[in-house]
């Protein structure tokens, strides 16, 4: 994957919504889109019986920058990205996608998940959401209709500004 440009426009939608019955979420538009935009790319690799390497993908202006961050342990992966995008500067957001597991209900049963977490300049915290999915007999991905909300994550673009911030940073 390298570094792959696409056009951000494409997967922008201004009518993003959550399917929760519980307090809405404040997430950035262009955040939720980056991170719905990982998924399904996530997801359409998996479908083709891919295996999903980490990857960042940083969106800055119109277009995305997708970057992958393969490592030995979960660590170097995460180390990897947040290399990537702790110094973006003029990027919109970023997100890191990477199948993985969370722990539902009172019994805390772990479930199958593609989880994609990112955050936007000068924001005190990420968000990640996640697609669950399950995997049959024959090894096919059957995926979820709708991401789940996962919980807040680090930033790694927390000492960024945002766009349009005249303020000097802070070195």
């Amino acid at each position: 994957m390298a570094e792959e440009n696409i056009d951000l426009s494409r997967f922008l939608n201004g009518n993003a919504k959550r399917k929760s019955k519980e307090e809405p979420i404040e997430i950035p538009v262009v955040l939720e889109n980056v991170l719905r935009y990982c998924l399904k790319d996530a997801s359409e690799r998996m479908l083709k019986g891919e295996q999903i390497v980490p990857f960042s993908a940083l969106a800055v202006g119109q277009t995305l920058f997708m970057e992958e961050h393969p490592g030995e342990e979960p660590a170097d992966s995460f180390h990897s990205a947040r290399k990537t995008v702790e110094n973006a500067r003029g990027a919109l957001a970023y997100g890191f996608c990477y199948d993985g597991f969370v722990e539902m209900g009172e019994n805390a049963i772990r479930k199958d998940c593609l989880i994609a977490e990112g955050g936007c300049p000068g924001e005190p915290y990420g968000h990640a959401i996640g697609l669950l999915y399950t995997i049959d007999g024959q090894g096919n991905c059957k995926f979820e209709e709708e991401p789940i909300y996962v919980g807040n994550s680090m930033n790694y673009m927390l000492s960024l500004t945002e766009i349009g911030d005249t303020s000097e940073e802070e070195e």
